[in-house]
């Protein structure tokens, strides 16, 4: 299955990059009620909430990243992703379904410390996309 890369933008309507940490698991959450873009895609943290977007516009998705609204009907409710680049403005992180991070017999993600091993894209551990 193909990997989907997004970029989260956003950040300095929230917390900032202080949140987010190389192999840091988030949470992507649909917001379909959003007035702004019905395609939104909050990105959040368990105890801190919405910390920032997944991009979707021409200006914000940085070049071999999905959009929001091309990534939208990949999920249901909610997935996740693990941070692998952080720029000065925006992070890039690669998309994992909620199988993964929530399934019993996963060590190396655990949805409750939201930190997770860094995953080899190049050999996945698990199918990464849908």
């Amino acid at each position: 299955m193909e990997n989907y890369f997004v970029t989260i933008t956003g950040m300095n309507h929230y917390l900032g990059m202080n949140p987010y940490k190389v192999n840091r698991l988030v949470k992507l959450v649909k917001e379909p009620d959003n007035p702004h873009d019905p395609e939104a895609i909050r990105v959040e943290l368990p105890f801190i909430d919405t910390i920032g977007y997944v991009a979707n516009s021409v200006g914000t998705v940085f070049a071999g990243t999905c959009s929001a609204g091309r990534l939208y009907d990949k999920f249901e409710d909610y997935a996740y992703a693990q941070v692998m680049f952080i720029t000065h403005s925006s992070v890039i992180a690669i998309v994992v379904p909620k199988e993964e991070v929530e399934k019993n017999d996963a060590p190396d993600m655990a949805p409750n410390t939201m930190q997770a091993e860094p995953r080899d894209i190049s050999t996945p551990k698990a199918k990464i996309g849908f």
